[in-house]
């Protein structure tokens, strides 16, 4: 069993209808088509609610199941619909819009800190990246002019497909060591930041995104921590 992965066509798309195919072992319900982005990449899992004729429940997360579907994980204790049933999918828009503006800014990030990313976590309000960074960023705070430049520049965000063979030529594509891409299906999603000669960034990524990064708003660059000999932890926060 697949699902189609509807966050991928329209990020914005907040509800939509769908049929449950099936439960999982741990109690997960799969669904024909997904609002909910299942948790990978760095990136949480969407979480909403689900309605049906006779009931309703609350979608705490999404995560990856067998043979590309997705499993919404309900809270504890929750009925589940019943196969076949039709159901509406919410997504819970203010978590889901986080991620996408605090996952934008984070390319980003790797614009003005062009080095070997080790790892990542997107969260609603706040991310980080790690970086192969032996020492410390001598002026945090020019760094943070430099991104909210790139960030009022409203570049547009766009993506392209490349297949597995492609990426094996341009190894360079992928920045973050710890994630690569998923393979699997012939193909390799990539995010584009800005076009032609205003292109600023691209590099393989299965997760949501803005549409511009002007409304990535303002931000602001937290503490930065050492993870090791060779390894800096840099935070970033959504200011408003």
């Amino acid at each position: 069993m697949t699902t189609e992965p509807l966050f991928r066509t329209d990020a914005y798309l907040r509800e939509a209808p769908a049929e449950v195919i099936g439960h999982t072992a741990q109690g997960g319900i799969l669904l024909d088509r997904s609002l909910f982005y299942a948790t990978g990449g760095g990136q949480p899992g969407d979480g909403g609610g689900l309605g049906w004729d006779g009931g309703r429940i609350a979608i705490s997360t999404a995560v990856k199941a067998e043979g590309g579907a997705i499993a919404l994980v309900p809270e504890a204790g929750s009925a589940l619909p019943p196969v076949g049933a039709q159901v509406t999918q919410e997504i819970d828009w203010t978590r889901r819009y986080g991620h996408m503006r605090v996952h934008t800014a984070l390319h980003l990030l790797s614009v003005v800190i062009p080095l070997e990313v080790t790892g990542g976590s997107v969260g609603a309000i706040k991310g980080r990246l790690d970086f192969n960074m032996p020492e410390a960023p001598q002026d945090k705070e020019a760094l943070q002019v430099r991104l909210q430049a790139l960030i009022d520049r409203d570049l547009l965000v766009s993506e392209d497909w490349i297949t597995e063979v492609e990426l094996d030529a341009n190894p360079g594509l992928v920045k973050i060591m710890s994630v690569q891409p998923p393979r699997g299906a012939g193909r390799i999603r990539l995010v584009r930041i800005g076009q032609g000669a205003d292109q600023v960034d691209l590099q393989p990524c299965g997760g949501t995104h803005v549409a511009r990064t002007g409304e990535i708003g303002k931000i602001r660059l937290g503490k930065v921590e050492k993870k090791g000999k060779q390894n800096r932890r840099v935070y970033l926060h959504l200011d408003g």
